[in-house]
């Protein structure tokens, strides 16, 4: 066993060998027996000799070029640092073969060997126009910091906080930054206290009823055509909590929207789809579970288990969060407290 240091120049360097969320750090691990992490400004890495110094022969490469002023896209330093394309680079070494040469961007140059290239799938993220959104309160404030620091996020509270639709607009904006390549919505398809009976139409007619409120969210954050482009090529997904089962969700943003409405079972079946470089946000307000009665809530369940962990963060939202119209802050708050005394029917016909 061997520990070699590679001196950063600045933190910028840690972040780009490290990659979104640590993703190129635990790829080289599973890749090369090391171990990788920065301490006082340096990169430190440790374990089997030849492991170590091919580990620090890629990351230097990678330095190298990014200290010449070269702009580099996220394919093109995940292929230096994870060797996808070794078996063209020859040696890998900036220099030692002309065919391997690429411009300024990464991409390579006419008549040479090909690199990994932006396909269309991360052009459509790139080319997407998203509407900028801003916490108004300091609970959105401490959940869309929480969003970006932790892989799994529950935000819990009274409807109209923004919980669903901050989530959907901090997946958004991982994407367009390449931190994730698609984004998964699901809920539970639950009926809201009513018997609706069959629904016409195929599959999906069935299904949009109960997704209606993610797509106006999603609607409400780009355009039209962007969400039909992206749903078509599988790279925004929503569907049923059903359809989770047996998946293993990587590189993804995925939500969990009406959480209240999980029971126990379901909910450890859909936080044990977490995968590689993938988040997760749980959304739900307790108050309005649609569950049987005496079924016990999976989203509360889940908060009181996991409250604590490392890497998990819990934002609960109050009235004061509350960014719909002014009513709905009086209607939570009038349900909240104790149901007013029936009246009876002589009081009724007196007031006639």
């Amino acid at each position: 066993m061997i520990e070699v240091t590679i001196p950063l120049r600045t933190q910028d360097e840690a972040i780009l060998v490290l990659g979104p969320y640590d993703r190129y750090a635990k790829l080289l691990r599973q890749s090369l027996d090391i171990e990788l992490y920065t301490r006082g400004g340096n990169l430190l890495i440790k374990g089997i000799d030849g492991d170590v110094e091919e580990a620090r022969r890629r990351i230097e490469h990678l330095l190298g070029k990014v200290r010449k002023g070269r702009t580099l896209s996220l394919d093109k330093v995940e292929s230096i640092l994870l060797e996808a394309s070794s078996n063209q680079n020859g040696t890998g070494t900036e220099g030692t073969n002309s065919s391997t040469s690429s411009d300024r961007d990464g991409s390579p140059r006419s008549g040479t060997a090909a690199l990994p290239r932006e396909n269309s799938h991360a052009a459509g993220i790139k080319n997407m126009r998203t509407r900028g959104v801003e916490p108004r309160s300091q609970n959105q404030r401490r959940y869309l910091e929480a969003i970006e620091k932790n892989n799994l996020v529950f935000g819990v509270g009274a409807a109209g906080t923004g919980k669903t639709f901050l989530a959907v607009a901090a997946a958004l904006r991982a994407m367009r930054s390449g931190l994730c390549r698609r984004l998964i919505i699901t809920r539970p398809v639950v009926e809201a206290g009513e018997h609706l009976g069959f629904l016409p139409g195929d599959f999906q007619a069935k299904l949009d009823p109960y997704m209606r409120p993610v797509y106006d969210a999603l609607s409400n954050l780009m355009r039209f055509e962007d969400l039909a482009q992206l749903e078509d090529a599988g790279i925004i997904e929503i569907a049923p909590l059903a359809f989770m089962r047996g998946r293993t969700l990587s590189n993804a943003f995925v939500i969990l929207d009406e959480a209240q409405n999980t029971s126990p079972a379901q909910m450890k079946m859909f936080l044990t789809r977490l995968g590689e470089g993938s988040r997760m946000v749980v959304t739900g307000d307790p108050s309005q579970s649609d569950l049987g009665e005496g079924e016990r809530n999976g989203l509360m369940d889940a908060v009181r288990r996991l409250r604590g962990f490392e890497g998990i963060s819990v934002v609960e939202f109050d009235i004061r969060d509350i960014v719909r119209h002014p009513l709905v802050a009086q209607i939570v708050r009038a349900y909240e407290g104790p149901a007013p005394a029936a009246r009876t029917r002589d009081e009724s016909n007196s007031t006639d």
